[in-house]
């Protein structure tokens, strides 16, 4: 069971709070995988201009910015299955976000996630 403690979730807390910092400053001690994060941004932010083509990138909430990012780059490149990587966005937004993030963050990773899932059909 997911607790505050799991430490997947601080990987991911301590994750966020780098690619936020970064948003704003180049931060010279980025862990791992906000490292690997911030090499793939021009891809994870055009899915998220698709996804939320109300939002420019550039408008949006910084901190919901950053764990959009951090998410879609775990639905992508990590072995974690993809409903628990938005369910972690999700918490993840109820704790940094405003009082709207949590629906913001779940309706753009619903999007990003069916496009996923309809690209796969296409492919196989």
């Amino acid at each position: 069971m997911k607790t505050a403690f799991d430490p997947r979730h601080l990987k991911r807390r301590e994750t966020l709070k780098y690619l936020f910092a970064e948003d704003f400053t180049h931060q010279p001690n980025l862990n791992q995988m906000a490292k690997n994060v911030v090499a793939k941004l021009p891809k994870i932010d055009n899915k998220i201009e698709k996804a939320a083509t109300a939002w420019p990138v550039d408008k949006l909430n910084r901190i919901d910015l950053a764990i959009l990012r951090l998410a879609i780059y775990e639905m992508e490149n990590e072995n974690t299955p993809p409903k628990v990587v938005i369910d972690e966005a999700v918490e993840l937004a109820k704790e940094f976000g405003a009082e709207s993030s949590a629906a913001f963050v779940n309706g753009v990773l619903g999007t990003i996630y069916s496009n996923i899932e309809k690209e796969k059909k296409s492919d196989g």
